[in-house]
Formats: C-alpha cells, sequence, structure tokens
C-alpha cells in the first residue's frame, strides 16, 4: 500500500499540472487545440510585456500571434472570450484585426515553467491569457486581457442575445446613453449580467433587485469604478477597478453611469 501511494506521488509530480486544452470555434466547428501542439507551433515566439494588466509588473511569455489561430475571422464578427472563473470578455473582430499597432497574443502556459501567482491572491492567470504588445495604439482596455482562458467562439451581438440590456429603441443612437451602453458590454460586461442576462458569472447583477444608482451617488459611484476598495475593504474582492484615463476615461465613465441611471428605469420582473 506504501509503495503503490509512494508511486503514485512520482506519477502525479511527473505530470504536466498546467497542460490544458482550449476550444475555439470562429463559425466554423469547434476544434480543440492542446498546452503541447501550441508550445510546438512554428510561430511561437518570446513577447514581453512591459505593463501587464493580470500582474501589474513586466512579463514575458512565450505565445502565438492570436489571429493565426482565427481561421476565417470576418471584420463583423464578435468574438467571446470565456474564463474558467466565470470571466467573459467580447472583444470585437474588428479590434483584433485592427492594422494600427496593437497586436493580441495568446500566451500559453509552459507546465515546466508555470507563471507565478497573481497579486493580491487572486488565484492564478493560465493556462491561457490574451495579452497585447502597443495595446495603446488600439484603444485596448484592461478588459479585453481575459485569461485562465478555456474557450473562444464567435457569438452575437450583445443587444441581439441578451436583449434586456439595451436602451429601449426610442434613446436616440448619438445618445450618451447608447454611448454608455457600448462602454459597459466593453467593460462591466465581462464580469457582471443586467436584468439577469449575460455570459459572466463573477460579479453581481448591475440592474436586479437593485441599480448601482439606486443606492449610491454619482460621485461615489465614479469613486468606486475607480477603485473598488474605496467604498468598502475587502482584501479578497475580484474587482480590480478602472483608475486610468487610459482603463477608462472620464466621459466613458459618465457613459456608463448614464446608461445605469437608465437602465434603472426598466428593471425586468424576477
Amino acid at each position: 500500500m506504501h509503495l503503490r501511494s509512494l508511486c503514485l506521488v512520482v506519477l502525479m509530480l511527473a505530470l504536466p499540472l498546467h497542460a490544458a486544452d482550449l476550444m475555439i470555434d470562429t463559425g466554423h466547428g469547434t476544434r480543440t487545440v492542446t498546452t503541447a501542439q501550441l508550445l510546438a507551433r512554428p510561430d511561437l515566439q518570446n513577447v514581453t510585456i512591459p505593463i501587464d494588466v493580470a500582474f501589474r509588473r513586466t512579463m514575458h511569455y512565450r505565445a502565438v500571434p492570436l489571429r493565426a489561430l482565427l481561421d476565417g475571422l470576418q471584420p463583423g464578427d464578435q468574438l467571446q472570450f470565456v474564463a474558467s472563473d466565470g470571466f467573459s470578455a467580447t472583444i470585437p473582430a474588428t479590434t483584433l484585426l485592427n492594422q494600427q499597432g496593437a497586436e493580441a497574443w495568446l500566451a500559453i502556459e509552459d507546465p515546466k515553467q508555470p507563471w507565478p501567482a497573481l497579486p493580491d491572491n487572486k488565484g492564478y492567470a493560465g493556462p491561457f491569457y490574451v495579452v497585447w504588445t502597443r495595446p495603446a495604439a488600439a484603444g485596448i482596455g484592461t478588459e479585453q486581457w481575459p485569461y485562465q482562458l478555456v474557450r473562444i467562439q464567435r457569438t452575437q451581438d450583445a443587444a441581439a442575445r441578451f436583449p434586456a440590456t439595451a436602451p429601449a429603441a426610442s434613446v436616440p443612437a448619438d445618445s450618451e446613453i447608447r454611448r454608455g451602453y457600448a462602454v459597459f458590454q466593453r467593460t462591466c460586461f465581462a464580469c457582471h449580467t443586467l436584468n439577469g442576462q449575460g455570459d459572466a458569472r463573477m460579479g453581481p447583477d448591475l440592474n436586479i433587485p437593485h441599480n448601482p444608482t439606486d443606492y449610491l451617488s454619482d460621485a461615489l459611484l465614479r469613486e468606486f469604478i475607480r477603485n473598488p476598495q474605496s467604498l468598502r475593504r475587502w482584501p479578497e474582492g475580484k474587482m480590480l477597478g478602472f483608475p486610468t484615463q487610459e482603463s477608462l476615461s472620464d466621459d466613458d465613465l459618465d457613459a456608463v453611469i448614464a446608461y445605469l441611471h437608465d437602465m434603472a428605469q426598466h428593471k425586468v420582473a424576477h
């Protein structure tokens, strides 16, 4: 019995504990790629990220150009990036295909050289992580760096999939509310649902039973979105906030709050 247990321990130590599969579907059928396959690709490169969003310091990765994995991607497509922790980010194909200088990479965690733990007891970023070189060139936000990635799939526009999250048809196309909805999709929707709709499962719903504008002043809500710990000290809280103009401009922040005020008047029955 003791010999068998010892053999089991030795076997477990020999296994690549961080090896994993990534499912990809760009509308032409689902395919699965493995850690080993990705690390063996001829386009694998060493990529340095000077200001990494998740680790908040310079990081070095083995990575492949994300576009090389997205066969048949068209400019009008939307891609959903699903993480194992419930995070779900939707990134337009135009952002991934842009020619403005920013480039998306799929960083692959090598089981032989695992990445360190994330700061503040946030867990681990592996096995796959979308990172960007020159992100400012295309206005890439912090929510467009999904880690703990398990699936990439083509998806519909959020308003078509989740109509209860969209402003009423009477809201003008050029209104601050509609701009706020676009910003909401790019930022908040990656972690939260609204009116019970959405893919993310990390944070609470932002309209039912109460919208944040029901119980927070606009000033406090702005401060909270910038720095969640400013409202309640919670070391285990997962929300990182949007502390800089690069991550979320003041105009975009105001637009999100305008959208939330509007949606507070359109709660679904629950």
